[in-house]
Formats: C-alpha cells, structure tokens, sequence
C-alpha cells in the first residue's frame, strides 16, 4: 500500500525544479483558497443579514397611503387621503385571516433640531405612537420597566418607552430613569421603560434612537384627529401574507372611495416576498462562489496536468527503461498519477488550510469590534465541515484528472523509441 521507495522518487521528481513546481502549485493553491474565502464571505454576509431579521415576523405586511393614482366616484387624481383608527375594527371584523394589527404613528423632529428635554440634556429623536401588538411583530428586549400596555392606549396615558440609546445620552449611566419625565415637543411624559430592538429593519428611523408613545396618546397629544400613517398586519398561522394584504388592501381601498385599480393609492411591503427573495440571493450567490471557485481551481488544475506533459516528455528515456526492464502499465500509470496528486493535494491543503485561518482571523477581528448596533451586516465568516469535504474532494478529483492525460501519454511511449530518445 505504501512504498516509501515509490514516495521518494515522487519527491524528488517534484524538487527537482521547484520554481516550476511552485508556480504550477501555485494555481491549485489559489483556487481552494479563493473558494474557501468566498464560500466563507457569503455565508459571512447571510449570517449578518439573516442574525439582523431573523426574529422580525415574516408572516407580516406593512402599508401606508400615498396619493390617489386614478379618479374615483367625483374624486380627482392626486387626491390626499390617510387611514383611519375605525380601519383597524373593520379589518378585523372582514378578514378572519388576520393575526396581529398595529397602527402606527410618526412625529416630526422639529426641523431637526432638538425635541426631547431632560434637565440640562437635549436631543433630537424619532417619536413614534405604537400599539402594545407591535412588539409581536419587530420585538424588542425590554431591558428596564416594560413596553406600552392596553391600559396606555385605553386611558391615553402619557407615558413613553426609550431607546437604549435614548437612555444612554439623555440619563446618566447609574441614573434610573423609570418614573422621570421627559419633555417630548412640549409635553411631559413618563418614562415606562428602556428596550432594544432585536432586528435591523429601521421604520422611521432606529428604533434605539426613538421614543415611544401609547398610539391614542400621540393622535391626541399632538392633533392628529384619528389618522394612521402606517400600518402592520400578519397574518394567521399556514396563510400565506399575500391573501391578508390584499384583502385589508381591497377594504381600506373601499372605505375611503379610492379605485380598486389604483396601485399608487395604497403602497405596501410584503415581508414575506422580501424573505423569499433573500433567500434566493443567498442561494444565487452561493452558486456564483461555487462556479467561480471551481473555475479557479480548474484552471490550476489544468496547469499542472500541462506541466505534468511535459515532466513526461523529459522523462521519456526513464519510463522506456521501466517498461524495458518490465515495468507494467499500472506502476507507469500510478507513479504518474500520484505525482500529479501530490502536488495538488499538498497546494490545495495548503491553500485550504490558510483560508480556513483567514476567515477565522477576520471573525476574531469582528467579535473583538465595539458593538455599535445595527449596522453590522457581515458576521461569523466560516465553512461548514461539509464544504471541507467537498473542497478536499475536489482536491483528490482534481489531481487525477490532472494526471490522467500524462499517465496516458507515458503509456504511448514505446520502449525501443525511448531508449533511443537523447
């Protein structure tokens, strides 16, 4: 099984000309090592993207009103128009299929300047009305105190909830802050908890640089009357998203006379689609790194069963003299073959082994980062165990095929030619 005698001839055939040994392993090495990275760097990008969302609900839809795209019932087009709080009762009385409903609102920054008061300290954040189903739908960690509540809504009380980065720059760090007030616009409220949001998908604005308020508080603290800017429907368990958006679509659509034609009126997001559309990008790009890869490494591979031609051809007086002397075709064959294995086994393992430690080097970078939120996309670089096997596979495959064709070569070679060969 083993013949060390065979295993040295292989080596010293292969130091014999190193540069030329090196620089035809060096193909092998860099295309395992380019199929490594990038097999590595994609699952890095899904894993920082879908670690972002993967919590939020999937089985949701958003929607907000636009204007008017087309004449309706004496209307013109480009017609203002808002939802209303009474859409809310009467989606839910209309379709069965619906889970959760949250409206939501959105209040102004004050031209960008300052809006939110605390003794000495000021600043600029995104206030947002949410109802206590919201959390069901992007989920936040409370970390003190607890999220808006029914009794906020009914009562209209004015109470908020922070964001942890809210709390960081308008308290200090020791300073509890639950039970203080905070002037929010001109309006005082009471601070009820502190929360972090446990997706990326920013509406309105980060939801750690926002403060919430009781929906009904906000529509009548700040004369909002009964509108709804935006909101979020999911739907029941085994229904797809699509049937409940476009049946809250057709009533909200019907309730305040707009086309059932007019697309522009009423935009929305499907978030669903939007997962299902993710999903196949990652699947595409895991495929792009494949080809691309593979490709890399065959033209190495290539090298090498080309340089292996020609150690033939100038091995020919030696492999006369094996076949002369009674050498058969299977010694001729597998002392070639395994030269060509050798040297892309050894390149490839290499270049296995050192993009292995690159990802592992950039996930150690990564982990050792400040944690600065949410704009981290690019997390936990690695190959699973299956891709090593296929990639040291592929190794092995690629060394016999690029010692197949020279094996055949030597095979051709006739004894008596290639004694006389000079």
């Amino acid at each position: 099984m083993f013949d060390l005698d065979r295993w040295n001839e292989i080596w010293y055939a292969l130091a014999k000309n190193k540069v030329r040994s090196l620089l035809t392993a060096f193909g092998v090495f860099w295309g395992i090592f380019m199929l490594i990275v990038m097999a590595g760097a994609s699952n890095g990008l899904k894993n920082g993207i879908v670690e972002g969302v993967a919590k939020f609900a999937t089985n949701s839809c958003f929607m907000w009103s636009q204007q008017t795209g087309e004449p309706y019932k004496g209307f013109k087009r480009g017609r203002q128009w808002n939802m209303d709080s009474d859409d809310l009762a009467y989606v839910l009385a209309n379709v069965p299929e619906v889970e959760y409903i949250s409206p939501k609102n959105f209040g102004s920054r004050m031209n960008g300047g300052p809006n939110t008061i605390h003794g000495l300290k000021t600043g600029a954040y995104n206030v947002k009305g949410d109802y206590p189903e919201y959390i069901k739908i992007d989920p936040y960690t409370v970390l003190q105190g607890r999220w808006i509540n029914d009794m906020d809504i009914r009562d209209k009380r004015k109470v908020c909830v922070i964001g942890e980065k809210v709390f960081e720059q308008m308290f200090d760090a020791k300073e509890n802050p639950l039970g203080d007030y905070l002037k929010i616009s001109g309006v005082y409220y009471q601070v009820v908890g502190v929360i972090r949001p446990e997706t990326r998908i920013n509406i309105n604005g980060r939801a750690e640089e926002s403060i919430f308020l009781p929906f009904t508080t906000m529509q009548q603290t700040y004369n909002m009357g009964n509108m709804v800017h935006f909101l979020a429907v999911t739907s029941k368990k085994g229904i797809p998203v699509s049937v409940v958006e476009e049946k809250v679509k057709n009533i909200i659509k019907m309730r305040h006379s707009i086309a059932p034609t007019d697309v522009q009126a009423l935009n929305s997001v499907n978030i669903e689609k939007e997962f299902q559309q993710m999903n196949g990008l990652f699947i595409a790009i895991g495929v792009l790194t494949w080809i691309v890869g593979i490709g890399t490494l065959m033209a190495g591979v290539i090298g090498v069963s080309n340089i292996m031609l020609v150690i033939v051809k100038e091995r020919t007086k030696e492999i006369g003299v094996q076949r002369a002397l009674g050498a058969s075709p299977r010694t001729i064959i597998t002392q070639i073959m395994l030269e060509s294995v050798a040297l892309t086994t050894i390149a490839g393992y290499t270049g296995l082994s050192l993009g292995v430690a690159l990802l592992e080097l950039v996930n150690k970078v990564i982990e050792n980062q400040p944690k600065t939120g949410n704009e981290v996309f690019f997390q936990h670089p690695e190959v699973n165990i299956t891709v090593a096997v296929a990639a040291l596979i592929i190794l092995v495959l690629a060394g016999l095929f690029a010692g197949s064709i020279p094996a055949k070569r030597a095979l051709m070679i006739k004894p008596i030619e290639a004694l006389r060969e000079e």
